[in-house]
This record gives C-alpha cells, structure tokens and sequence, in this order.
C-alpha cells in the first residue's frame, strides 16, 4: 500500500506572533524611552557641570538610530529578519549595561552611542512583520506597534520615577537591561518570515502545523493566498519620497512640543504639580492606544485624506497650547493633539503597508526610521533655538505652521490621487 505523501506547509502567521513582538518592544524600550526624562538626575554623577550635556546627549541615541537604521534594514533582506531583531534586542542590552555602568561621562556617551548603533528594535521589528504579512494585516500590525511604543512612552517614566526611591535612575540603565535580553529569548522562539522567489508571496519558515482555514488568527492577520501579479494591480497612493516627507513632517510637528511642554504647563498654571504636568504630557499618546483600532478600520481606504485631516488638528491643537490659559483648555487642545496624533499615525502605517508591497520591508522600514530619526532632531533643535529666544511657547507656534503648511500640499495629493482614480 502506497502513501501520499503531501507536501509540507509552512505555518500561518497569526495574530499571536504580532503580539509578541509588540509585547516584546513594549518592554525592550522601557529603557530607551523611560530614562531619558532622568539626564539631568544622572549626568551630574559624573561631576560638576556635567548636566549642562543634558540636552545633547538626549538626541544622541536618536541620531546614531537614525543613521544606522538603513544599513540594519538592507542587511535584514540579506541575511534574516528574525536575525537582524535578535541582533537588536541583544545591542540593546550591551548598551544599556555599558550604561549602568558606567564611571565617567567619556563611557556613558559612548554607551548612548551604541544604544543608536545597536539598537534599531522598532524599524527591524517592522520590517520583521513587513516580510511576513502584507496590506490591511501589515497596516494593523504596524498600528499596533505604534500603540506598543505610545503605552511604553506613558508607562515607563512613570516606572523609573516609582524605582527611584530604591536605585537611582542611572543604576537603573543596568536592571532594565534584562527587558531586552527577555525580548530577545522569547523572540528566539518565532519563526523567520521569507519571501518565495516564485511570486513575492510572504511565508514562514517554522515547525508548527498548518492552521486550519477557519482559524480566526488566519483571517484577520494571515495574507491571501498570493495569486499571479497582474498588470492591473493597484499602485500604492503615494510614492516612497512621499512616505518619507509625511513622516518627517509629521514627526517634526509632534515632537517639537515635547521637550518644553512641562515649563508651558508651568508657565500657565503655576500652581500645577508634576502628576498634573506628567498627565496633561501623556494624553495625546492615550487617544491613540484608545481610538487607534477604530481608527484604522476608518481610514485603511483614503489614507491620504485621513493624514490631511490629521495634519490639520495638529495645527489647531499646537495652536491652541500657544493660547490656552487654564487647565480646562489645556486638556481640550491636548485631546485634539491627540486625535491629530492617531490620525497621522495611523495613516503613515497604511501607507508604509501600501509602500511595502513588492518591495523588500528591510530597507523600507529602515529607511523610514531614517526620516522619522531625522525628524525628531530637527524638532529637538528648533525647539531649543525657539525657546531659547522667544519662550516656551515658540515650539508649538513652530510646529503648528508645519503641519500647516503639510495639510495644503497632502490635501492636494489626495484630491489628485481621486481624479486620477
């Protein structure tokens, strides 16, 4: 008796694997993103004067991310993008205890050096789920990542400003290097995702058996099944030099209120405790981690328009800080911040996913943290000369006209993208 023998099935890549690389980035950058807040605590252990590099050495991480970020994506499509995470989660943890330990400013700087270099855990996470999932599941999925990085930016100030009383913040670079390391063994245990050469269909690589077609996972996170590339198929809505103009745009316009929110707080409501202040600052990140989903479902077809309108409530809600005066208004142009925030936000995941398509996600996505990177310094630095000279209010009044000045031109490109339609 003879018995076929059917050909082996490469496992679905569900709904589980998605959360456990959010939940892995979650904790991986409690560090990154929770210390930070706490340079002016730790540089002066380092001797007098020290502090005054505060500043600079808050951006330093982000530059060198920046600049790594492409090289990292490029060798991911060569080499594994399951790989390229680990390497990233286990740079980061290097980095974090030459930080712990480190007993003069010469090591610390270098240790926040590497932590850019080495680090990259976000893009190589993204361009981990672009090799394995693709359109509406990519977007989501990347949705998604962006609610894992807004829940750590809220929870992990407050985390290290709780453990502060046992061990003090620059101590802590060492502890916390055990997230990483965590994320990096329970990472180990995914499967690598792959592109076949036949038709640039994503699979996985793994052990598990084959899912069955009525898996729910399946259905909301697994691809369909790639057919026969047609003439037809549909382009993306933007090109890549647009994705990265919207995402430096759009990161320049957010970040640049950040670093002197608090003295604006303060400046208006000089009664205001630092929980109030903390408060009022993490927001706009919880209006994204609660309407993000439902958000997603609205806009996954005219992306553009819903980036234009995005765009147009930072304005307003930038606008506002620069005039608000009480803490009732505060929170309304915080609350409109925030719905500006998840708008952009989530339409930049649904045009990255579009952008994807066919394209190798390594580089895509590290070329995308590139401009994001880039973004974010051009705003720290225009958020220091504009303070500095005209107060804590320039930075929002800058912002502001940027994402202005952004609507007009992604309005157009969304109206032309219609008629082109």
């Amino acid at each position: 008796m003879t018995v076929d023998v059917l050909p082996t099935q490469r496992p679905a890549f569900g709904r589980r694997h998605v959360h456990a690389v959010a939940g892995c980035y979650f904790v991986a950058s409690f560090a990154a993103l929770g210390l930070p807040p706490y340079l002016t605590q730790i540089l002066p252990e380092f001797g007098a004067g020290a502090a005054r590099w505060a500043g600079l050495l808050y951006v330093v991480p982000t530059v060198f991310g920046g600049l790594g970020a492409p090289l990292w994506g490029r060798l991911a499509d060569r080499f594994g993008r399951k790989r390229l995470l680990l390497r990233a989660q286990l740079g980061l943890t290097l980095a974090f205890l030459l930080a712990g330990w480190a007993d003069s400013l010469t090591t610390f700087t270098a240790a926040l050096v590497l932590q850019g270099i080495l680090g990259g855990t976000f893009a190589a996470s993204n361009g981990y789920l672009g090799a394995a999932l693709d359109g509406p599941s990519l977007s989501r999925a990347l949705t998604l990542m962006q609610g894992s990085a807004r829940a750590a930016l809220v929870a992990a100030p407050i985390v290290v400003g709780s453990l502060s009383d046992w061990i003090s913040p620059h101590r802590q670079y060492a502890l916390l290097a055990v997230l990483p390391l965590t994320a990096a063994l329970l990472l180990a245990a995914l499967p690598e995702p792959a592109r076949t050469e036949a038709d640039g269909a994503r699979t996985v690589t793994g052990t598990e058996p084959p899912p069955s077609p009525d898996d729910p996972e399946l259905t909301t996170l697994q691809p369909p099944v790639a057919a026969t590339p047609t003439t037809g198929a549909a382009r993306p809505p933007v090109s890549l030099r647009t994705l990265y103009t919207l995402e430096f745009a759009f990161v320049f316009s957010t970040v640049i209120s950040f670093p002197y929110l608090i003295a604006l707080v303060e400046d208006r409501i000089p009664q205001a405790s630092s929980t109030l202040s903390g408060l009022l600052f993490a927001l706009p990140h919880l209006c994204y981690l609660a309407g993000a989903l439902a958000v997603h479902r609205a806009v996954q077809h005219r992306p553009l328009a819903g980036i234009a309108l995005g765009f147009l409530l930072i304005a307003l809600g930038l606008a506002g800080h620069g005039v608000a005066d009480s803490l009732a208004n505060l929170v309304a142009v915080r609350l409109v911040l925030g719905a500006g925030m998840t708008l952009g936000l989530v339409c930049l995941s649904v045009l990255a996913a579009d952008c994807a398509e066919g394209r190798a996600p390594g580089g895509l996505f590290g070329s995308l943290e590139f401009f994001s990177k880039a973004g974010a310094v051009a705003a720290g630095v225009a958020a220091a000369a504009g303070s500095a000279r005209f107060g804590p209010a320039a930075p929002v009044w800058t912002g502001g006209a940027a994402a202005l000045l952004t609507v007009g031109a992604t309005a157009l490109l969304s109206l032309r993208t219609r008629w082109s339609r």
